[in-house]
């Protein structure tokens, strides 16, 4: 079980440095209609995240006042969302290429 959840652990690293490679590709290559794209599929985690976190959380790792209602952080975590989900898409199929039997 042990090796299972470090193989899969590689994945999700390795599926996330790639998903970061093709945020830097979309960037150089000026495609932010993608980019808005990739927010979109992100936005409903995080302002999930926004809402069932207490604002005590959000204070304190952010150090702003009203954190829930910066627009500025719902980008961001709306980005990192986005970015995890591709993440994880490429995690479950290297993980399916590499060690299912």
């Amino acid at each position: 079980m042990m090796r299972l959840f470090v193989q899969f652990s590689a994945c999700c690293a390795l599926g996330l440095a790639v998903a970061l490679l093709l945020l830097l590709g979309l960037m150089f290559c000026g495609q932010f209609n993608w980019i808005d794209g990739l927010l979109l599929t992100g936005k409903p985690l995080a302002l999930l995240s926004l809402s069932l976190l207490p604002e005590a959380f959000w204070h304190e790792l952010t150090g702003l006042a009203d954190a829930t209602q910066n627009s500025s952080l719902q980008s961001f975590l709306s980005l990192c969302a986005g970015l995890g989900q591709i993440g994880l898409l490429l995690a479950g199929g290297f993980f399916r290429l590499w060690y299912w039997r």
